[in-house]
């Protein structure tokens, strides 16, 4: 009986490890597929983030630019200039007297 009794405690330790073992294969495998999928995310983030600085470089370039063309036109804008802009009711004379001719 003692014998017998020992055989299927082994029985039993063997499906025991065995099912820990596939239980932990599964395990890594899962932690595996996460830590790819980290990385996919990681990588598609960087790309997008190297975009968004490309992009802000080109606006913030642009708006200089404009900057600069606004106020090179300031300076002679006969508008800006014109003593009639005081005039609270706009009248379409107002602004073809001060538009050069």
């Amino acid at each position: 009986a003692y014998v017998f009794q020992s055989h299927e405690e082994d029985d039993r330790k063997v499906r025991r490890r065995e099912k820990n073992r596939v239980a932990a294969q599964r395990s890594r495998k899962k932690q595996t597929q996460k830590a790819d999928k980290l990385h996919e995310e990681y990588e598609t983030l960087e790309q997008e983030n190297t975009s968004l600085k490309r992009e802000i470089g080109k606006l913030t370039d642009e708006m200089k630019h404009l900057s600069e063309v606004l106020k090179d036109h300031e300076k002679t804008c006969p508008l800006l200039h014109c003593t009639m802009n005081f005039v609270t009711i706009p009248r379409p004379d107002a602004l073809t007297s001060c538009l050069p001719r």
